[in-house]
């Protein structure tokens, strides 16, 4: 939140002459994160019809001035009990609505309420609102969404709904466009008065901006400011942030690419805004309608989640054709350049329709897991036996052990008996110099942390880190130049991300429905055999993510069991006390150290563990990071 500016503009007016009117109070939560309590002031009389729940002030505390949110309005005023008024008046903030939310997600994240009021408050003070437009009746006709766009007899819930969630799984290539504008024409199908506005969540701002566009040349006003929101106007598109988007009412809620890991706060606190968003679609009881070719194990043990997908011809249709090299007995003198990708790449660079079509994307993801160790006999992987993730040298030559399980088993090559291993990495920039060379043409480069900001080079052949995808709008062919990168990684996440991964391909290369034969996704790989890629070649996840579901279940892992990552100087401190809280309530919490300051608190569910969290007191100081439902695990 920017500076509100001098508060001298602001009159602090207190009440004026006349009968004494009777004293009001409100409950304030400051923006001071390090202040866990809300404290009570008095409303002067100017105020009395501008104060209310989410309302921002400023209120003096403890010999300062300080910001603020209302949270709650005629707060208990004992008898005797002097209360400081109000500084000043800032003007806007979140509905009553958002600020319970806030609370809930404060417990729900282990984070505070402001940080969470802060991202649903504007930058500025706004003291006035434009009137919102009427949402529109019928701007698009129903005629306008293809049958094969949506689930067969599939229809948007209309407003008002409390039938819950629901989940449809969409191939890559469907125009999601569609799902929207089914929902939008329901809405605006339900009759007089004023439906409320709908929330449209999608990744990224570009994506957000795409569709804004789309959605305001066929009759739809979308909000394009934190004002307009705050009114009610009908639409409301934004990526992460647009979770918190301060409506007034809601009358459904859409999430495109529900499994898509943008929508997750990497700093402390770690929340999911598709878990915000059905939560506030919940209280409010409207329809929130997910989207995702790849349905988030974290969302199975989701209650009354009900999932529809196409046709299984459909389904198949709109996914990528997806090629899988072999790379266990391949020619070391070829590096990570496949015979196969080399005729991929000449097809490409030929062919006048693929390079309008766009460039070939190379992707090879540097930072991507642990260092990948391959017999030098028979090339096949090191893996663990118990999880199948990418075994490392981690504690002497003779052990292999297991990051994501703690599994260990001697250096020998489970498919030859070899003993000998070597280590399977290169960087992106060499990587580049060697396909310039070998294919005799420019190549750009897309990788490192001013990827996202960096200007997109002009080049028929790319290559980069996963950050590639997310910068290329239309792609002739997509090469993985070593898939188990992502496919091994030591995380119990990988599956899923390696899955989301070949979903952004697929949407840069197209159906597989395309006639040219260079629109495919090409995975170079030692594990061909591997479910996620079986999946992606017959345009069918459903088989593996019920399988990963199944052994989640099993194993009493998230979305079965609840986790929280305590890291930092601070954690010893914070992991004892939570040890004593969770004895103390009698509640089936468990902590264990993992090292070098870090410990995983486990639980059988959210409610357990959050309230724990909650309960247990925190040392003072800033050396503590709590990641409640951890990634890295």
């Amino acid at each position: 939140m920017s500076d509100v500016g001098d508060d001298a503009a602001v009159d602090t007016l207190l009440p004026g002459s006349g009968a004494p009117a009777a004293l009001r109070t409100v409950r304030v939560r400051t923006e001071v994160a390090a202040l866990p309590k809300a404290f009570d002031y008095a409303v002067p009389d100017a105020w009395r019809e501008s104060v209310g729940v989410g309302t921002r002030v400023r209120v003096p505390l403890q010999g300062r001035s300080v910001r603020g949110w209302v949270v709650a309005d005629d707060a208990p005023a004992p008898d005797g009990v002097d209360f400081l008024p109000l500084k000043s008046w800032l003007g806007w903030g979140p509905p009553p609505g958002v600020v319970d939310v806030a609370a809930w997600a404060s417990w729900r994240w282990a984070g505070p309420q402001s940080f969470f009021l802060r991202v649903a408050s504007p930058s500025t003070v706004v003291r006035a609102l434009p009137v919102a437009p009427a949402f529109p009746a019928a701007a698009s006709p129903p005629a306008a969404h293809p049958a094969s766009a949506l689930p067969p007899g599939w229809s948007a819930p209309p407003a008002g709904d409390e039938a819950g969630a629901t989940m449809l799984r969409l191939p890559p290539a469907a125009d999601l466009i569609d799902l929207v504008l089914s929902v939008l024409g329901s809405v605006g199908a339900g009759g007089a008065g004023d439906p409320g506005s709908v929330l449209v969540l999608v990744p990224s701002t570009g994506w957000a901006e795409r569709l804004t566009a789309r959605l305001e040349r066929r009759g739809y006003p979308v909000a394009r400011n934190w004002e307009q929101a705050r009114a009610g106007w009908p639409v409301v598109v934004g990526s992460r942030a647009a979770a918190w988007a301060p409506l007034p009412r809601l009358a459904a809620a859409i999430v495109l690419d529900a499994h898509d890991a943008a929508y997750r706060e990497e700093s402390a606190p770690t929340y999911s805004a598709v878990d915000v968003v059905l939560e506030r679609a919940r209280r409010e009881g409207v329809a929130c309608v997910l989207a995702s070719p790849i349905p988030p194990v974290s969302l199975a043990a989701q209650p009354g989640l009900a999932t529809q997908a196409l046709a299984p011809a459909l389904e198949r249709a709109g996914w990528p054709a997806v090629e899988r090299v072999d790379r266990r007995n391949a020619d070391p003198r070829t590096g990570l350049f496949s015979e196969e990708f080399v005729r991929l790449a000449h097809a490409v660079l030929d062919d006048a329709e693929a390079r309008a079509r766009g460039p070939l994307v190379c992707v090879y993801n540097r930072t991507g897991g642990a260092r990948l160790l391959a017999c030098r006999h028979c090339g096949e992987l090191a893996r663990c036996e118990r999880c199948g993730a990418a075994a490392q040298r981690a504690r002497d030559d003779e052990v292999l052990d297991c990051p994501r399980c703690g599994a260990s088993r001697p250096v020998v090559c489970a498919s030859c008996g070899r003993l000998r291993m070597k280590t399977v990495r290169a960087g992106v920039s060499r990587l580049r110099e060697e396909l310039a060379a070998l294919l005799g043409t420019d190549v750009g480069e897309v990788a490192g942390a001013a990827a996202a900001d960096a200007t997109l080079p002009e080049a028929p052949v790319l290559i980069g880190t996963e950050a590639v995808l997310h910068r290329v709008r239309r792609a002739a062919a997509v090469c993985f130049l070593d898939i188990d990168l992502h496919l091994l990684a030591p995380r119990l996440s990988a599956p899923e991300e390696t899955l989301g991964l070949l979903v952004r391909a697929g949407r840069l290369v197209g159906g597989r429905g395309a006639v040219a034969p260079w629109a495919r996704v090409l995975v170079q790989t030692r594990v061909p055999e591997h479910p996620v890629l079986e999946a992606a070649v017959r345009g069918d996840p459903a088989g593996v993510l019920d399988e990963e579901v199944a052994v989640r279940r099993l194993s009493v892992l998230p979305p079965f069991a609840a986790l929280a990552l305590l890291s930092g100087a601070l954690a010893p401190d914070f992991a004892h006390a939570v040890t004593q809280q969770a004895e103390a309530d009698g509640a089936d919490a468990s902590v264990s150290a993992l090292g070098d300051d870090r410990f995983l608190v486990r639980a059988p569910s959210h409610a357990t563990l959050c309230d724990v969290l909650a309960r247990a007191p925190r040392p003072p100081g800033r050396g503590l990071r709590v990641e409640v439902d951890p990634v890295s695990v």
